[in-house]
C-alpha cells in the first residue's frame, strides 16, 4: 500500500530533496514549505533549508508525498519520480537499459538506511530488508522488461523513475502500468510496470 512504511526505523537520504525542487522548479518554495510541515528541513530566517547530507524519517517523506497527491495530483508524483535518476546515486556499472533496470533495487537501498545503517553496501553486496524492492525481469527474445515494484512509495512516483531511467538508455522506451495486476493505489503491496522499446 502506498504511503505506508513497511517497518519503523527507516530513513531517506536528504539529497532526494533535489528531485522535489526540480519537479517544482517554478515554485520550489511551495514544495519546501510542505516538506517542512512534515519535519523535513528547518527554517533559517525566511527560508526553508534541507540538509542534503542528513537522513529523514521515511514516514515523513511518504506523508509529504501523500499530501502532494491529494492537493496537487498524481502528476506531481510522476514529476518528482522523473527527477530521481538525476539526483540519486546509482551504481557505476549502468551501461544500458538492462543494467539500469537491474540496478534500481540497489540504488533504492543505497538511498535509505535502517537503524542508522545504509541498506545496500556496494562493496559487499549486502542488502537489508524492510523497504521492499524494485523488480527486474527481462522478457526473453523481446525488447521488454517487467518491473514489479513492491515498496511503500506511490505508484505514479515509481512510474516516473522507471520512465526516466529507461529513456536515458533507450529514447523510445515506453512504460505502462499493467492495469490487469494489483495496484498500490487500490491497497495492494505492489504495482507491475511493462517497459518496451
Amino acid at each position: 500500500m502506498q504511503f505506508k512504511p513497511f517497518e519503523a526505523g527507516i530513513e531517506v537520504y536528504g539529497a532526494s530533496i533535489d528531485a522535489i525542487v526540480d519537479a517544482f522548479k517554478l515554485f520550489p518554495s511551495i514544495a519546501l514549505k510542505r516538506l517542512l510541515n512534515y519535519g523535513i528541513g528547518s527554517m533559517q530566517g525566511k527560508d526553508v533549508v534541507i540538509n542534503r547530507d542528513a537522513w529523514y524519517p521515511l514516514s515523513n517523506w511518504l506523508a509529504a508525498y501523500e499530501s502532494f497527491a491529494k492537493e496537487i495530483g498524481p502528476r506531481a508524483l510522476m514529476q518528482i519520480g522523473q527527477q530521481i535518476p538525476k539526483h540519486a546515486p546509482f551504481p557505476p556499472s549502468i551501461t544500458d537499459i538492462h543494467s539500469a533496470m537491474a540496478s534500481m533495487d540497489a540504488a533504492y537501498h543505497m538511498n535509505h538506511r535502517k537503524n542508522g545503517k545504509v541498506m545496500f553496501d556496494p562493496a559487499t553486496g549486502q542488502m537489508l530488508s524492510g523497504i521492499g524492492n524494485y523488480g527486474y525481469t527481462p522478457v526473453q527474445r523481446e525488447r521488454k522488461i517487467i518491473s514489479v515494484c513492491e515498496n511503500p512509495y506511490p505508484c505514479d512516483f515509481d512510474r516516473g523513475i522507471i520512465t526516466t531511467l529507461a529513456q536515458r538508455f533507450e529514447k523510445g522506451a515506453r512504460v505502462t502500468h499493467d492495469d490487469g495486476e494489483p495496484c498500490r493505489k487500490n491497497g495492494a503491496d505492489s504495482c507491475k510496470y511493462v517497459i518496451v522499446w
